[in-house]
């Protein structure tokens, strides 16, 4: 599913939101999570999971076509883990 269709499907099972307005409320909640994380913090959604940002060290690396060694600079990089109950609802045995 990408963003427009979830805004679709919010507004489609809202019909007294106009579908702007549902993009802008969409926006602003994915807005938020991004700065929240720009800034080091951790941004938890019960039932569905955990957003934090995790630290990948500075490295050297090989490039795979040459085998010369690259340096790679640390870097910073998102990281999701689902919660109890997504884990339980995708998990569970389809009668």
């Amino acid at each position: 599913m990408i963003k427009s269709e979830l805004v679709q499907r919010i507004a489609q099972a809202n019909p007294h939101l106009y579908q702007r307005h549902v993009e802008l409320i969409v926006n602003t909640i994915l807005e938020e999570i991004t700065q929240a994380l720009a800034r080091g913090d951790r941004v938890e959604l019960r039932g569905f999971g955990a957003f934090s940002v995790k630290n990948r060290p500075a490295r050297t690396g090989r490039n795979p076509r040459t085998g010369a060694k690259v340096a790679v600079e640390q870097k910073f990089v998102p990281f999701f883990k689902t919660g109890k109950e997504m884990r339980e609802r995708l998990n569970t045995e389809k009668s």
